[in-house]
């Protein structure tokens, strides 16, 4: 159970990837700087650390 865990904790991270692609892109193409993916992409790494440290104590529990 632990692994599917450890398997969204880093979709959190690909999400940013993608988020963040998405801001750079239409940055380039419009001038505009999307908010709306820029705040998802910023919140996908805020998850992703908060899942690690989560993990890490339910680890240590056991």
């Amino acid at each position: 159970m632990n692994k599917s865990f450890k398997l969204f904790q880093y979709a959190y991270l690909i999400f940013a990837v993608v988020f963040f692609y998405d801001v750079v892109s239409k940055y380039m193409a419009t001038g505009v700087v999307s908010y709306a993916s820029l705040l998802l992409g910023a919140a996908a790494i805020f998850m992703f650390f908060f899942r690690q440290r989560f993990n890490k104590k339910f680890d240590n529990k056991d």
